[in-house]
Parts: C-alpha cells; structure tokens; sequence
C-alpha cells in the first residue's frame, strides 16, 4: 500500500511541477512582483522603496548586491527582536552558519521559506521514483547524517543549525522508518555521535542513507571496519544515496569501494539561504533549478564580478556555460544576497545547473583564477588514468618554495596511493592546464612549475576539522584556497 501510495504521489507532483518547468520565465517574474509587493512596507522595502519597482530594471537600480555584511545591520534588528525588517513580521527561525569575516551568521528562514526546505527534499525523491519506478526503498530504514536538533531561543525566535532545524519537520508517516533516534540525533560531538550511529543502524535493514559524503564516508569506514563487510552487505536494502553540498565525483572510487555493489544516487543543492536545485534525472547532467521555492535568482558572471558596475543578469539572460555568481531574492528577506556559490548552466530546456565552486574558494596567487570545478575535474581525470583511491585533498598556492619556481601544492589524503607519484602529478597537471588556460600559460611560460603532491597522513582532513570545531554536521573542507592556511596546518596532524 506505502509502495503505491508513493508512485501515485510521485506521479502527481511531477504533473504539477511541469507547469512551473514548462513556464521558466513567468514563473520567475510572478516570483519577483510577488517579494516586492510582499515586503515593500518592511523596513528595507521602504528604504529601497520595493513598491516603486515596475521592471527588473527597476530592481537592479533599488536593490543592491550585498553579502551577509551588507545586510547585517538588518538582520541584527531582526535578532534583536524587531518585527516588518527585512520580511513582514518575525522568523520562524534563523539558521546559524560559520562566517569569515562576520563571526558567525544568522540566515533568517520564514513560515514561508520554511516549508520550501522540506518540500524540495520530498520531491527530489519522489522525482526519483517517478522517473524509475522504484519504490521498495520506501519501507525500509532511512537515515540523514545531520547536526544535532536541538535549538537555542533568541528573542522569542529559534535558533540551530540548518540540518537539525529539518529535523523537526519530517513526515509522520516517516517517523517509523527515520533513524537515529533522538538522543543520538542530538550528540553534539561528531565522532562519538557516528559511533552511537553505527551502533543503532547495523542491526536495521538500511533503504536509504543521505549526508554530505566526507561525514557518510566515516559512517561508512566505521561501519567497515566493525563488520569486515562492504556497506552493500551490511545493509543488502541500501538502494539510494542522497548526498549534496561538495562534489561527489571524486569520492567515487572510495564510495564504490566501500559499499561493494552500485546503488542509484541523488544529488542534492541546499543551503541555509534555500533550497535551489536537485538531480532531476539519472541520465543527464545537471541540477533541475527550482524557480517556484519563492526565490527570483540573479547571476553575475565570475570574470566581472569585481568591476565596479558588474553585468547583472535574470533567467532570461543566462547563456549556457557561463560561470556565475549566485544571487537570491528570497521569501526570507534576503535581497541582493550573494550566497558565494558559483553555478554554470548546462540546459535551458529545463534550466538546469552544475554548482562550479565557491567564490571565496580559488587560487589566483599568479593571476590564474582556478576554481573548485576545475581541481575536481582534474582530479577526476586523473583518477580514471592512474589507479590510485583518494580520501580527500585540498590545493594551495606555495609562492615562495625553498628552491625552484612556485608551484600550487594538492595536499591529499589516500586510501591507496598510485605506484609512481610523479606520474600521478603529471596527469592531474595535465589535466590542470586543459581546464584553465591561465594556469597553462603559467607553466608554459616558466612562472609556475607544474603542481607538487604533497600526501598528508591518514585522518588527516578529519582531525584538521576537528581542531577548528568543524567536524561533522554541514561542515566541508574546501577544496582550494589562495592561502595556506589549511594546507600547513595539514602537514602538522
């Protein structure tokens, strides 16, 4: 009955989603009169005067493009206690996120952006049953490796971490099959709450398991390393993956390793800004954009994102395999919000989307202007041509070596390293230079000698992470950055 139940859910839902797929453009121009007249008589509405905007023209001209620091004087009036400031009345909650430079960051989430949250995540995987018809998954366990649930109170308004915020909301007639229980859910140190993980799941038949992939790999390892057997054994129901937040691409050699068998995968992109897109079918590239969530998306391309008057660009301009910047609007009272995510669209027929990396996250200590997209692919690439299984890595600039030319250094942490390094190296700066022409200018010119591996030791990334207090939960090791911050402290665990 659950199983048929699912397909005609799944059935109904994808009917009502082509009406907003099939309709991109008006779906986005509804989406944006809808948020002005909405918030005009909030405190920024007024300022930016919201209910004078006749064109999207308009709404470039009143509402800036700003990051957390230029809206954080709004949003401390909303912490505050205020009401009407950037949305009318008060959140429902605000989602507390790791800043640099602001300290930590409070993303406010509305009664109206709330429900968006959940509703995207149910229907990327009724998506998913929709377009192959499996349904056995359904009754079996299911698990989300997120942070802990439990919430602070500021002024009258809830406060956690986005993954224990959803963790309220999930379905009655999931409540059964979710795991882990409560209390475990709620164990705030990352090991000893994958432990208590382990410890509960191993005798359930797991269907579903679903997290950022670094934290389901030491689920996974531990799981491993108690039984002896490959994940696939352990739980011989396991058929689908849900997984979001980095690239999953590079983790797949150890990921095959350690489940033992192919299970169907999803991938998702949230964030505590919202919910934008999802793996809409299994055979193509690409992320489904969601345009009906109530946020009116804006994208700046990456190569004028720093000139003083940047092209700004709505749906109806974007080209196809472009990198932009990631601009929201939302029912949440973000406006003009640079999320620092870069995206590239690879349809339009859906608009759909690869997440190409981080705009804080780059190396262009030599004016090379590597992205996160580009160290993935290589690393990719690579790994198809040498046999060798990567854990993890990620990849500094080192501008003043001891002796010889500069080089960028991939900081990596193997589960099994290839035979010969150096051709290892020679394959990933292959793959560098096809993928930047910058970076290939550089080491054909004799600025740059091509990139250095540096192996790091085994959990390495992993107590890295821990002495930062990031370990587990939402946290990501980025995958490069213009400093060596990351990569020395590496070379010291």
């Amino acid at each position: 009955m659950k199983k048929l139940a699912a397909k005609l859910f799944a059935a109904y839902i994808h009917r009502k989603n082509q009406k907003w797929i099939q309709n991109p453009i008006s779906t986005q121009e509804k989406t944006r009169i809808y948020l002005q007249q909405k918030a005009k008589n909030t405190a920024f509405g007024v300022d930016h005067r919201l209910g004078d905007i006749q064109s999207y023209e308009d709404f470039k001209a009143q509402v800036p493009v700003v990051d957390y620091e230029g809206i954080k004087s709004y949003v401390e009036r909303v912490v505050a206690g205020e009401s009407d400031v950037l949305w009318p009345g008060k959140p429902l909650y605000f989602a507390k996120t790791s800043g640099t430079t602001s300290g930590a960051k409070y993303i406010p989430i509305s009664s109206e952006s709330m429900p968006t949250h959940i509703s995207a995540a149910r229907n990327a995987i009724l998506n998913y049953i929709h377009q192959t018809g499996n349904t056995n998954f359904v009754t079996g366990k299911q698990i989300f490796l997120q942070g802990s649930p439990e919430m602070e109170e500021v002024n009258g308004v809830q406060l956690g971490r986005l993954s224990g915020i959803a963790a309220h909301y999930v379905p009655s007639y999931l409540l059964k099959n979710r795991m882990p229980s409560w209390e475990t859910n709620c164990i705030e140190d990352w090991e000893t709450k994958v432990d208590a993980i382990v410890e509960e799941t191993l005798p359930e038949q797991m269907s579903v398991i679903a997290g950022i992939p670094s934290w389901v790999q030491m689920y996974f390892e531990r799981l491993v390393a108690k039984t002896g057997k490959p994940v696939g054994e352990i739980f011989p129901d396991f058929q689908l993956f849900i997984h979001g937040g980095v690239n999953y691409k590079p983790y797949v050699p150890v990921f095959e390793e350690l489940i033992g068998r192919p299970v169907d995968q999803i991938e998702l992109f949230p964030a505590s800004e919202g919910f934008f897109a999802y793996q809409d079918r299994m055979d193509q590239e690409g992320l489904l954009l969601l345009l009906n969530q109530g946020i009116f998306y804006e994208f700046i391309p990456v190569d004028s994102f720093g000139d003083e008057n940047p092209k700004r660009l709505w749906l109806a301009d974007v080209e196809i395999g472009v990198n932009y910047v990631l601009i929201l609007n939302t029912t949440a009272g973000l406006w003009g919000y640079n999320i620092g995510d870069t995206v590239r669209f690879v349809s339009k027929d859906p608009y759909r989307i690869v997440v190409t990396g981080r705009l804080k996250h780059y190396i262009s200590a030599f004016g090379e202007h590597v992205i996160g997209k580009e160290v993935e692919s290589a690393m990719e690439l690579a790994l198809q041509e040498i046999p060798a299984r990567v854990k993890e890595f990620t990849v500094a600039p080192q501008i003043s070596p001891a002796e010889g030319l500069p080089y960028h250094e991939w900081m990596v942490e193997f589960d099994a390293p290839p035979e010969q390094l150096a051709v290892f190296e020679a394959a990933i700066d292959r793959e560098m230079q096809k993928q930047n022409v910058y970076y290939q200018d550089l080491i054909q010119g004799k600025v740059l000698r091509p990139v250095k591996v540096t192996p790091v030791a085994p959990q390495a990334f992993q107590a890295y992470m821990k002495s930062i207090g990031k370990l587990g939960g939402q946290n990501k090791v980025p995958r490069l950055s213009n400093d060596r911050k990351i990569a020395d402290a590496l070379q010291t665990l």
